[in-house]
């Protein structure tokens, strides 16, 4: 059976956002001429038409990833997957479910370990939230830095954010189904890496990202098995690295990744 001469880069925005949150990613690689395509998630990401988002099961948010890339291999194509904070592990867990469907793993903002500057004391009472009926009527609501440096950006996106209710950074609210869903997909990736015959992977991840600290680069960097592990740490951005002070960088090292398998 001949190899795919061409590969389709798949990209996977954080939980309840949308693919603006890759549109530099996004323009660069489309203008180096390479394929890109943005993934939309039913129950995951953002959904403009509804006053309030709904969740559906992370089982069914790794399963319709399964399925486009599977729809891309069948048309002759390999796969690349690119995704930022939850589409991490999105990507994660597509990575350990289809291996061999997976040609490469860009990982931008791991989330696995939630450890960041910004995290607070009490963030350990999370589950009570998520897990029982206390947080029944909770909501998470985005605030400053949202993920960014760059205090021109954040001032652009608290405005954004206003007017549509999401930005670049994401959406202004995160609903508490999303939230347990999300940490249990965390919760499965961890449980499941190693896994066997992973793909290579490149990791860019902030110095001083305020969600998740480089103790994720050091956990991914120790559990990877199979392909080879490229690392890239930034030094003047937070979390949304796709939009904060080092996006030419991150867009720049995605490309010379990319281009290299072409």
């Amino acid at each position: 059976m001949s190899l795919p001469t061409q590969r389709v880069n798949l990209l996977l925005h954080g939980l309840c956002s949308t693919p603006d949150e890759l549109l530099s990613v996004n323009g660069v690689l489309s203008r180096a001429g390479l394929r890109v395509q943005n993934m939309m998630i039913p129950g995951y990401s953002f959904d403009p038409s509804k006053t309030r988002q709904e969740a559906t099961s992370h089982e069914s948010w790794i399963q319709s990833v399964i399925e486009e890339v599977r729809a891309i291999r069948a048309q002759g194509m390999g796969v690349n997957l690119i995704g930022l904070s939850a589409g991490v592990t999105v990507a994660l867990g597509v990575a350990l479910q289809i291996p061999k469907e997976i040609d490469q793993l860009i990982l931008l903002s791991t989330p696995l370990i939630i450890d960041g500057w910004n995290i607070p004391f009490y963030h350990f009472l999370l589950p009570l939230a998520l897990y029982t009926p206390v947080g029944a009527l909770w909501r998470y609501k985005e605030s400053s830095p949202y993920g960014v440096k760059n205090e021109r950006i954040r001032q652009w996106i608290e405005r954004e954010l206003v007017q549509r209710r999401v930005s670049q950074a994401g959406a202004s609210v995160l609903e508490v189904a999303h939230l347990r869903e999300h940490d249990r997909l965390r919760r499965a990736v961890m449980r499941n890496l190693p896994g066997q015959g992973l793909p290579n992977v490149m990791i860019i991840h902030a110095k001083e990202d305020e969600v998740a600290g480089l103790s994720n680069v050091k956990w991914l960097e120790e559990r990877w098995q199979g392909g080879e592990v490229q690392t890239l740490l930034l030094d003047n951005s937070y979390h949304m690295i796709t939009i904060d002070n080092d996006r030419a960088q991150v867009c720049a090292e995605i490309l010379k990744c990319v281009s290299q398998e072409h």
